[in-house]
This record gives structure tokens, C-alpha cells and sequence, in this order.
């Protein structure tokens, strides 16, 4: 059962983080846009998010005081480590979270299965690099190497093979896998694999430690930072029953977006004391803060959903990853009139 806390503590916690900035910043978003003061409550008052030990979802973290705006008295949360470890869609699927952060390909490979996963908006693009040792100069040199990934078939080995595919390798036979629950970055330093696709606090940590360089990053590098590689979704069960909660709980989500471009460094602050597992060594306030400001927060605006979308679909069915076209999962499972009305709503 997954572990739920609520977080009325959270106005604390910011305190303690020093974050009399934060509360100042949230009251006069209030105040600029008042134009759903007359919309319904929400159908419910109790929401359910995420929370992971990666800096690639910081909304989740720091919502609680723009949800309380929009009417939900009681956010809690589902936190990943404590009785389980599974991350978005699974748990928007299994019903422990309401609407969450969650990686484009994970989403696509539950939506072609049939599962009820809904995208409601963009969130973010490029939150993770694939880094290499000295033997490895291009993604071109990955042909005959050994990428670690942390099971067959995760987000590691999704997103390097549709980088291979890009340059002209077969992932599936140029490429070797070395595969390892416990797989993290330190193992590319010992030399166990050639490379490995990690995002921040990872990445950062990486670089301060000199450990390989970016093959390829989807911040920085075409066409990879055109497109978005996180969504906010939820299942259409939620979406349907709830639709003023749905568009609220967006609203909020969106705005945090926009407050941790605004904020990073208040944002950081919350995000440090939180806990997380002690493997997690390199969950540090430098680097958070530096994969804050690196990943382009508050851009949703600037992105389309649906070309980010297709663009991973029909690489990963060009590679045998998901059967239906990027037209059908679409029409089945996107629901863009809440971020249509937002757009119009939050133009600043």
C-alpha cells in the first residue's frame, strides 16, 4: 500500500528552508489573475500527487500552497521508496495518484497496452543526458559498447535506443546491455559499462565529479530539446468524474512550472531537506539548484504536446516498442481543452 503524507507541514517546511519568498510570490500570482474566482469548487478536496527522489518534478514538491488556493484542503502525497517504487503512469493507473509529472515514453508503452492514461499538458523538456567514458566520442561510437540500464526495456534503454536509431545503429544489435537494479553513474567510473543515461541531480553531480561527458543531452542538443520529454497526465476516470478538479489541479501544477523558473533557488531550499533514500548520495542543494536552472521551467506555453507526442511514438514504433500509430494513442488518450483554457487564463 503505497504511503500517503499529508502536507500541512509544508508552510514549515518552507520557513525553515527560508522561503518567506516563495509565499510572497504564490499570493500575488493569486491576486494578478483572479478570473476563476466564479468558476464551481472542486468536485473533491483531497488530491493525490507524486513524490520522487529526481529534481526533473519539482512542481509536485512545491504545489501544496497553489492547490490550497484552488480549493483542495487536503494534498497528500505517494511516496516513492517507502512500500513500493513504482513511479508515473503506473501509479496514476493503479489509482495511488490523481494527476502527475510523467515521461513521455512511459506514457506511450501504457497508453498502446490500453491502459486509461490521459495528457493533459506539456510540463518541461530535456531532463536527462547520456553520458560516456573516453572510449565513447559520439552516440555513432556506441556500435559494439555496453550501455547500462537498470531493467530491459526501462527509460534508460528507451531513450538511448531512440538516440542510436537517430545516428543509424540497431540497438538491438549493436549495442551491448549491461543490466543492474542498482545501475547509477559511479559504475561508468569503474569502468563496468561505457555509458549510461541519467538525469539531474545525477548529471550534475557527474560533471562536478568528472565522471565522462554528454553524448547527448535533451536540454541542449537537436531535435531532442525541441520537444517535450515530460507531461502532466492523469487516467480518464479521474478526468471524467472530476473535470473543475482536473482543471484546477492543472492550474496549480502549471503555475509551479512557473515558479520553479522564477525561484530556483527557494525551490532548491524546499526540495533539499526532503527526504530520500540514503543511496541517493548525490541529493545535494548545489545540485539541485543547478538542475533547476538548467531544465527550461515555464516554457509549456512554448511547446506543443502533441508534436512531443508523436515525435517519441514514431520512433518507438519504428523500434518495435508500441504498435498503434502516434494518430490513434492520440485521439485516445490526449485531452487538451483544460491547457487551451489555462493558456488564455495564464498568459504572463
Amino acid at each position: 500500500m503505497a504511503i500517503m503524507q499529508s502536507r500541512r507541514r509544508f508552510v514549515t517546511n518552507a520557513a525553515v528552508a527560508g522561503a518567506a519568498g516563495l509565499g510572497a510570490f504564490v499570493a500575488a500570482l493569486g491576486a494578478r489573475e483572479p478570473s476563476w474566482a466564479a468558476e464551481p469548487p472542486p468536485e473533491i478536496t483531497t488530491l493525490r500527487l507524486g513524490e520522487w527522489p529526481v529534481t526533473c518534478g519539482p512542481q509536485q514538491w512545491v504545489a501544496p500552497a497553489l492547490l490550497h488556493a484552488e480549493g483542495f484542503a487536503d494534498v497528500q502525497y505517494y511516496t516513492w521508496g517507502a512500500q513500493k517504487q513504482d513511479w508515473a503512469p503506473q501509479v496514476l493507473v493503479s489509482g495511488d495518484v490523481d494527476i502527475s509529472v510523467s515521461f513521455i515514453p512511459a506514457d506511450l508503452m501504457f497508453a498502446d497496452s490500453g491502459e486509461p492514461v490521459v495528457w493533459l499538458a506539456g510540463s518541461h523538456i530535456g531532463c536527462v543526458e547520456l553520458v560516456a567514458n573516453e572510449r565513447v566520442h559520439s552516440a555513432r561510437d556506441l556500435k559494439g559498447k555496453t550501455v547500462g540500464i537498470g531493467a530491459a526495456g526501462d527509460l534508460g534503454y528507451i531513450f538511448t535506443a531512440m538516440f542510436a536509431s537517430y545516428v543509424g545503429l540497431d540497438p538491438r544489435k549493436d549495442i551491448n546491455w549491461f543490466v543492474d537494479p542498482r545501475v547509477n553513474v559511479e559504475q561508468l567510473a569503474e569502468g563496468k559499462f561505457d555509458a549510461i543515461m541519467i538525469g539531474p541531480p545525477d548529471s550534475v553531480a557527474a560533471r562536478e565529479k568528472k565522471i565522462g561527458h554528454a553524448l547527448v543531452s535533451t536540454t541542449t542538443d537537436k531535435p531532442w530539446s525541441q520537444y517535450l520529454c515530460c507531461m502532466y497526465s492523469s487516467t480518464q476516470a479521474f478526468v471524467r468524474r472530476y473535470p473543475v478538479a482536473t482543471k484546477r489541479a492543472l492550474r496549480a501544477l502549471l503555475k509551479a512550472s512557473d515558479l520553479c523558473a522564477s525561484e530556483p533557488e527557494q525551490i532548491a531550499r524546499i526540495m533539499a531537506i526532503r527526504d530520500v533514500p540514503p543511496s541517493y548520495t548525490n541529493w545535494r542543494y548545489e545540485y539541485i539548484l543547478q538542475g533547476l536552472k538548467e531544465i527550461p521551467y515555464g516554457q509549456w506555453r512554448d511547446y506543443d504536446p502533441e508534436d512531443a507526442l508523436r515525435w517519441h511514438a514514431l520512433w518507438m514504433r519504428d523500434l518495435g516498442m508500441i504498435k498503434n500509430t502516434p494518430q490513434k494513442l492520440i485521439a485516445e488518450h490526449a485531452e487538451w481543452s483544460f491547457l487551451n483554457e489555462l493558456k488564455r487564463e495564464l498568459k504572463t
